[in-house]
């Protein structure tokens, strides 16, 4: 399937960026997949390793990191001719060895021009807790997200409706009501089905009909989740991470949505956790947003301690929290869907910002998310539904005076008063 971050690949190739090309994302977000594509469409011969399961190209790497000698050594074992001009290596998995990530800043150092690509499934939290010598600014860091709503209308075909949202977008000119309610269906069926890839390849399979969708796709990779806590971690320590990961529905389903560790445990203490949240958060399995008193850029320097948690994906969101598809799709559980919503625009800016803030006022005001737009911070207000009264930006605008704010809601594109509408389904462009 057709992933946006392929482009940033073809700049590292085009470029001829003398740095391996490391690639991080939480497990199923479809690293093997593009990486694999991205080899074999654009070089004549690719390599691929996976150090999980060729025990004995890992050895070569236990061995030695000198780069001639890790090459001429993979050579030997697997019987190939690697030529650095036209071939590039694929090493996944590439979390298992310290020493294959160490190999890496002597391959970007190397008079040749080996092209390298790595990927791996908690390389976050590996390069969070790497016990040698990190090679920084020797590898080309990139990071991949479930798929957004952009990805999933390309996937399903509906590359017409997309470029009616963003000529909307653009103009910030509402589209012909037809074409809206299109996209605020699709929209609703995506909050269900998520972005993870074999979850939407399923849809697609099942012929796009969301109560054929099946949710074991997104309970088993929550099951992987869970075994990655248990393979990469101390016992208590993956059962600290596990108590934080299921506790999100709890946590999120608050009237104030501020983590609090007692509800992962009634004993719970933060300096118990702490560990554990640092791991769920390098892993890109949990998404942290800050609070902020003072709106003024830099936005992080006017973090305060309290903070909310969102998932990584919203269908593992539904499945994590047992809401069933029909409960999204005819707004049986208005309540919660709330919830579902900011989780779902928390994603879309989170992969664009690799940040998230949210204002707060003692126990009256509270405007879901900040973003800094070339020095202008703008509020961004989140309605699940077309009632957009809201006290909340109302005071903010008239206290802060923004550029411009913003209000995500089922309504149509339209600006007015220096609050720009812009439909929920069309987060992903801001």
């Amino acid at each position: 399937m057709e992933r946006k971050l392929y482009n940033n690949l073809l700049y590292w190739k085009s470029n001829k960026i003398n740095m391996p090309y490391m690639l991080i994302g939480a497990r199923q977000t479809g690293k093997t997949y593009i990486l694999t594509e991205f080899c074999k469409n654009e070089f004549e011969n690719y390599v691929y390793i996976n150090l999980d399961n060729m025990e004995d190209v890992k050895q070569i790497f236990e061995a030695t990191i000198n780069p001639e000698e890790i090459i001429k050594n993979i050579e030997g074992l697997l019987g190939i001719d690697i030529n650095e001009e036209n071939t590039v290596i694929f090493i996944d998995e590439i979390q298992v060895s310290e020493r294959a990530i160490s190999s890496l800043k002597y391959f970007c150092e190397s008079e040749k021009n080996y092209k390298i690509v790595v990927a791996g499934s908690l390389l976050g939290v590996k390069v969070n807790r790497f016990k040698s010598s990190f090679p920084v600014g020797k590898v080309w860091i990139d990071y991949l997200y479930p798929m957004d709503f952009e990805e999933f209308l390309i996937a399903i075909g509906e590359k017409k409706l997309l470029e009616l949202i963003k000529e909307s977008y653009n103009n910030m000119k509402p589209m012909l009501e037809p074409n809206h309610n299109k996209a605020l269906s699709l929209y609703n069926e995506f909050l269900c089905i998520g972005g993870m890839p074999v979850a939407i390849l399923n849809y697609i399979e099942h012929d796009k009909n969301i109560f054929k969708f099946e949710d074991d796709i997104l309970k088993m990779i929550i099951t992987s989740y869970l075994a990655d806590m248990s393979k990469y971690t101390e016992n208590m320590e993956s059962l600290r991470n596990n108590k934080i990961y299921n506790s999100i529905p709890a946590q999120l389903g608050k009237e104030n949505k501020k983590f609090k560790y007692s509800l992962v445990e009634n004993s719970a203490r933060a300096r118990e956790y702490e560990s554990s949240m640092e791991w769920l958060l390098s892993s890109n399995m949990l998404l942290k947003c800050q609070s902020i008193n003072t709106p003024k850029s830099p936005l992080k320097a006017y973090v305060e301690n309290n903070f909310k948690i969102y998932l990584s994906d919203i269908g593992l969101l539904r499945v994590l929290a047992k809401i069933g598809v029909n409960e999204i799709i005819t707004n049986k559980n208005m309540l919660y869907k709330g919830v579902f919503i900011e989780n779902y625009v928390a994603e879309n800016l989170y992969a664009k910002y690799k940040e998230l803030y949210y204002w707060i006022l003692g126990n009256e005001y509270e405007v879901d998310f900040l973003i800094n737009i070339n020095g202008n911070i703008i509020p961004i207000e989140v309605k699940a539904s077309d009632n957009t009264s809201s006290k909340s930006l109302n005071y903010y605008i008239k206290r802060f005076k923004p550029e411009y704010a913003i209000r995500l809601s089922t309504k149509n594109f339209g600006e007015s008063n220096g609050i720009k509408s812009i439909p929920l389904y069309a987060s992903f462009l801001i």
